[in-house]
């Protein structure tokens, strides 16, 4: 990375940054109405938005809680699936290089979208911008729209009708696909959609993720073996 500011002009950055918040913001009214479908207040989806602030692990949350989940597995699987923002905090930690003052706050917006926006850019001062802008205007919006869907969700009758609950992982596969870049990758993203898929009518509401996890070590052990092989026959040789 360049960090000499010869990167993109600024308004290009904020233009950018503001699209992706703006869009995925937006989808926090989903969320909103899905989770008060669900059973859950309207002070616990409020605070889930807060406090949690990563999409795709909220809806897996609620998804599992409306299903009739134990409370327990549920967590467990939002969990799993927010790990991956710690993989995010240490990459853009080297990248942002934060002030320690402001790294706790800072890290409360370290998700796929910021970290999506923040790795595309040229030099340090765009991915300030660029993961600023976006956490800002991403989490304002979120929590708006949450408030205002979790509000509207009696209005709105039968929740499941609408197919709301999909718009969270919809939005969470738009922004990974492109991110698939090796074999290893698409083979832990097929396996994990495999055993999701699978798996959802044969066990409890919220473990078919649990399980998906498992995705990832079952891919790298098979590689490790295959290149174990290789490494072999190529000693052999």
């Amino acid at each position: 990375m360049r960090d000499d500011g010869e990167g993109k002009p600024d308004a290009v950055v904020v233009r950018d940054a503001l699209g992706v918040g703006v869009a995925v913001g937006l989808s926090g009214f989903a969320f909103g109405v899905t989770s008060a479908g669900g059973g859950l207040t309207l002070w616990q989806t409020c605070a889930l938005s807060l406090l949690v602030f990563t999409g795709a692990s909220q809806f897996a949350l609620v998804g599992a809680l409306a299903a009739g989940g134990n409370p327990l597995t549920a967590a467990a699987g939002a969990f799993f699936l927010g790990v991956r923002n710690a993989f995010y905090g240490l990459r853009l930690s080297q990248l942002l290089a934060l002030p320690r003052a402001v790294r706790p706050v800072a890290a409360q917006w370290v998700i796929d979208e910021t970290a999506a926006v923040a790795l595309a850019q040229p030099t340090r001062r765009s991915a300030r911008i660029g993961f600023a802008v976006t956490g800002l205007s991403l989490y304002v919006l979120w929590n708006l729209t949450t408030l205002l869907g979790a509000l509207g969700a009696g209005a709105i009758g039968d929740t499941d009708a609408w197919g709301l609950d999909a718009a969270g992982p919809a939005v969470f596969l738009a922004l990974l696909a492109p991110m698939l870049k090796t074999t290893t990758e698409r083979a832990v993203a097929g396996l994990a959609v495999l055993l999701g898929l699978g798996l959802l009518p044969l066990l409890p509401a919220g473990v078919p993720v649990l399980v998906a996890a498992l995705a990832a070590p079952a891919v790298l052990f098979v590689e490790g073996q295959r290149h174990k092989r290789g490494g072999v026959r190529e000693g052999e040789r």
